[in-house]
């Protein structure tokens, strides 16, 4: 009988450590479970917490973003209104350009020279030339636009004394001068008539030279009467000649003898090709400067004339991105 009761007690002995070692790897595994947990929440919370500064973050670069699209509106907004503002005092009562054929309406403009239609190579350049500059808000208004713009000055005069000084200030500019209408009502001072003589028109330009000494280039401002007087046009194209200066026909007139005049004297015939403003509505000069850059890939060059009033300015800043498919360029680039 003791022996027996040995043996039981042996075997319960073993029962028990076999016990406590199954609990013992229980608890390891609860622990490892546990710790398991523990560590997966805390890089879950690092991951959740790194994903939320990365949300943060874009939603701050997209605030940004929209901030200065806006601010870029709002700048834009403002140059508008400024340009709006700088012009207006000079164009409250502003003419189209239509003011450079006659004084009296004319519905259509006089056409342009009909022109060989080229094969390009190179990018077609457009020049854009814009007339009756003569204070300061003009030159403001066409720095602003940053484009390449070749502003043609008035001669000064006492309602405009200043405007060769700003042209002193430009590297390259034209002088816009008058020259004799077919009919108008206020004519500009020191205007080129076609019975002045050889004598005045030579001293007139001489006195263009002194006042405008880098002047290459002189268009007509008006002269519709002018530069159809054969006679006239000799001797004035004999005068800028002595001065080397160029002459760019405006083509007040259809009847213009400058072609005929230029070609005896052995000189290239230059003339714009499209009025920008002959209608001063905004999407009536978007739609000429779209015809402009056609012209210009059509020849492999062409020049538009516009005026300093506040719709052109604003049509040519509304229309930069098309100026992509041309290089625009100072109108010297065209010699």
């Amino acid at each position: 009988m003791a022996k027996r009761k040995k043996s039981t007690t042996k075997n319960s002995s073993k029962i028990l450590t076999y016990i406590a070692w199954f609990l013992a790897f229980v608890a390891m595994g609860m622990s490892a479970l546990v710790a398991g947990y523990y560590f997966g929440y805390e890089d879950a919370k690092k991951e959740l917490v790194k994903q939320t500064q990365v949300e943060q973050e874009k939603r701050l670069s997209v605030l940004k973003k929209l901030e200065e699209l806006s601010a870029k509106e709002t700048k834009k907004n403002d140059e508008i209104s400024r340009l709006k503002e700088v012009l207006k005092k000079e164009t409250d009562s502003y003419s189209s350009a239509s003011h450079e054929y006659d004084d009296a309406p004319v519905v259509v403009p006089p056409k342009r020279l009909k022109r060989e239609i080229k094969s390009i190579v190179q990018k077609p350049k457009l020049a854009i030339i814009i007339d009756d500059i003569s204070v300061q808000s003009h030159v403001n208004a066409i720095k602003s636009l940053n484009l390449p713009i070749t502003m043609s000055f008035l001669p000064p005069s006492p309602q405009r004394p200043n405007s060769a000084k700003l042209a002193a200030k430009e590297d390259v500019y034209m002088v816009h001068l008058p020259m004799e209408a077919q009919s108008f009502s206020a004519e500009e001072p020191n205007t080129l008539r076609v019975d002045d003589s050889q004598k005045k028109i030579s001293l007139t330009i001489s006195n263009i030279k002194q006042m405008f000494p880098k002047v290459e280039f002189i268009n007509n401002h008006t002269g519709s009467k002018f530069t159809s007087n054969e006679i006239a046009m000799n001797r004035l194209v004999f005068a800028l000649k002595s001065q080397n200066i160029n002459f760019i026909d405006s083509r007040t007139t259809a009847q213009t003898k400058a072609p005929k005049v230029m070609k005896n004297y052995g000189l290239r015939y230059t003339a714009r090709d499209i009025f920008l403003d002959h209608e001063m509505e905004k999407t009536y000069v978007k739609k000429q400067i779209k015809k402009a850059i056609r012209l210009a890939k059509a020849h492999g060059s062409a020049i538009a004339i516009g005026h300093p009033h506040a719709n052109t300015i604003m049509a040519l800043n509304e229309s930069k991105s098309l100026f992509n498919e041309v290089e625009l360029v100072y109108v010297n680039k065209l010699y």
